[in-house]
């Protein structure tokens, strides 16, 4: 009885000390240790011992009840919520713009022996596991690591995707299944997008492909397509692609926006200072004075691009400092520009003297980046540079019949057979059609040579009857257009039979091996001056400082005798980029969009 009578005077106490308190509008003591901050995080090591006030038959009861229905769910109510947190440690998460309740956490998440403490309308908010389980206090999980659960819990409250890499993705991605959150699929694949290299990008495609995530997967791809030939020099990566993966990052290459002309600022090593040109002759091909160019030099040279919808031109980028823009060639090969050789300015005794440069440069417009490979195995100037079945080819040059060609996955030159002995002093014009290279130029115009890459010889092909000086020569189809200028000059006889300045289109069919002449224009003003040309869509686009002419192939296909599409010149001129300086070196790249949109601004993009 006296043992009762202590009892009974502690429990008295005990309701007394209660109901002060609660006079005193003080809140009750809590059974457990409460978090710093109502939108904090509680977390507690793994515990041995049973936590005080919960009967020992109770927990076998419940711990029983666990075993049942984990093999369902997974998730079982472990111990009743007067038992959380006797050993809790706090751990205060950062806010984050989730709307957090006032209150403390009222959830505890048992995982690997350790504790989590949060929000129950939180984690309902990005979690529907949690939600469909809001009326619990205490939840095991299982099939979530610790450290991937805290990653993805604070993600709830942050949204904000934390220290995932490629190590632990796998466990993040794992849990965030288990616990039904697409979103935080979604925040860790982005979250990987930002870190991708060139070291790590094969990993984390094989990791993307077996984790099911599409948008790491393509974010993949799009890295190697953007970065093309670093991927095609890395073995580790384009090594282990398959044959359909690395079609398919180049064709995304090829299809990453759209397909604009644009133009570079270069100079001809034999340009005056008046913008005319010398005669195409041994005696004119001596390297004139670096001055001659100064002007173009002086103010770097630009590469524009022609926005179809407003009709304008705008900046794109500019040439490297230690590019050549006088007497330098260039091409496009797996949308990528490159530039190869060119004259620059050095100085013998004290006097300016040129020299041939054997400088590489390539222009990413993916990336809008420029860099330097390879150089060429023999300085050149006045050089062709052709791209064909993936390959550079550098043709000839000032008085040089050698070729060599690049293969950029090996990152090599090498040579291959040289232009005939006596054909060409500089190659005035190529291009490629069927798989094959043309050459035409030196000294006599009418001239063309074909390069075959699988005999790798060089053969004659029929002569063309005008012995006009040549401008440009384009392939479409299986056609090679041929553009020649006259001046007019002398009592020589222009297009239409008079004698004013003119140009003649001639159509060389090389299936058929056969010369006709397709087009003539005569304008009505002054001659019309040389220019160079490049093919984009049924358009080929004639581009020199005074303007743009256009010649335009058959839409409804409306074929000549020779098989050929029928061309007309449009009426119309369109104009050139404002202050233009030197010759304009036509080429079709494709740009991404945003590169398309910035073209909108007024004014050139900032360089």
């Amino acid at each position: 009885m006296e043992g009762n009578g202590v009892a009974a005077a502690a429990e008295s106490g005990a309701e007394s000390r209660a109901e002060s308190r609660a006079e005193r509008g003080a809140p009750p003591v809590p059974l457990a240790a409460p978090c710093g901050l109502s939108s904090s995080l509680c977390f507690s090591a793994a515990e041995q011992q049973q936590p005080a006030g919960v009967d020992a038959d109770a927990d076998r009861v419940v711990q029983s009840q666990w075993d049942i229905n984990s093999v369902a769910t997974e998730v079982e109510e472990a111990a009743d919520s007067a038992g959380v947190g006797a050993k809790a440690e706090a751990g205060a998460a950062t806010p984050g713009p989730q709307r957090l309740p006032a209150e403390e956490p009222d959830l505890v998440i048992e995982v690997s022996g350790r504790r989590i403490r949060a929000h129950k309308v939180v984690l309902a908010a990005k979690s529907d596991y949690f939600r469909a389980r809001a009326s619990r206090d205490i939840l095991r999980v299982k099939g979530v690591s610790y450290a991937a659960l805290r990653l993805l819990i604070d993600y709830v409250y942050t949204a904000r995707m934390g220290e995932v890499h490629h190590d632990n993705l796998a466990e993040v991605v794992s849990g965030a299944r288990v616990l039904q959150m697409p979103c935080a699929l979604h925040c860790a694949a982005e979250a990987m997008r930002a870190q991708l290299r060139l070291d790590n990008c094969y990993q984390l495609l094989c990791l993307a492909k077996k984790q099911r995530l599409a948008e790491l997967r393509e974010a993949a791809y799009r890295f190697m397509s953007d970065r093309y030939l670093e991927v095609l020099r890395e073995p580790g990566v384009y090594g282990r692609l398959s044959g359909a993966e690395r079609d398919l990052i180049l064709q995304r290459r090829l299809e990453a926006g759209r397909r604009c002309l644009l133009v570079a600022e270069v100079s001809d090593a034999f340009e005056r200072p008046g913008g005319s040109s010398r005669p195409q002759s041994r005696e004119s091909s001596r390297p004139q004075s670096p001055s001659s160019v100064a002007s173009l030099e002086e103010g770097g040279a630009l590469v524009h691009c022609y926005q179809e919808a407003n009709r304008e031109w705008r900046v794109l980028t500019r040439l490297p400092e230690e590019a050549n823009a006088k007497g330098c060639a260039m091409c496009v090969l797996h949308n990528y520009l490159f530039l190869a050789g060119g004259i620059t300015a050095g100085l013998a005794g004290g006097e300016p003297r040129a020299r041939l440069s054997d400088k590489v440069f390539c222009y990413n417009p993916l990336t809008d980046t420029w860099s330097q490979v390879r150089p060429l195995a023999q300085p050149r100037s006045q050089l062709k540079l052709l791209a064909l079945d993936g390959y550079l080819y550098a043709v000839g040059g000032e008085c040089l019949f050698t070729v060599e060609r690049y293969d950029p996955r090996a990152d090599r030159w090498s040579p291959v057979a040289p232009l005939p002995k006596g054909a060409f002093a500089v190659a005035h014009e190529a291009t490629t059609c069927n798989g094959e290279i043309y050459v035409s130029g030196g000294s006599l115009f009418y001239r063309l040579l074909k390069y075959d890459p699988k005999r790798d010889e060089w053969q004659e092909c029929p002569y063309n009857s005008s012995r006009r000086r040549s401008a440009d020569m384009v392939a479409f189809k299986n056609f090679i257009y041929r553009f020649d200028v006259s001046s007019g000059r002398g009592g020589e006889q222009g297009p239409g039979g008079g004698t004013g300045g003119g140009v003649e289109v001639f159509r060389y069919n090389t299936v058929a091996k056969r010369w006709s002449q397709c087009a003539s224009l005569r304008p009505s003003g002054g001659p019309v001056q040389p220019f160079r040309c490049a093919a984009l869509g049924n358009t080929i686009y004639c581009v020199n400082r005074t303007g743009t002419l256009r010649f335009s192939l058959a839409q409804d296909g409306e074929v000549e005798a020779d098989g050929g599409l029928k061309g007309t010149f449009d009426g119309e001129l369109l104009k050139a980029p404002l202050d233009a300086k030197g010759v304009l070196l036509p080429f079709v790249l494709t740009l991404p969009e945003k590169s398309d949109k910035a073209g909108d601004q007024e004014g050139p993009l900032p360089l």
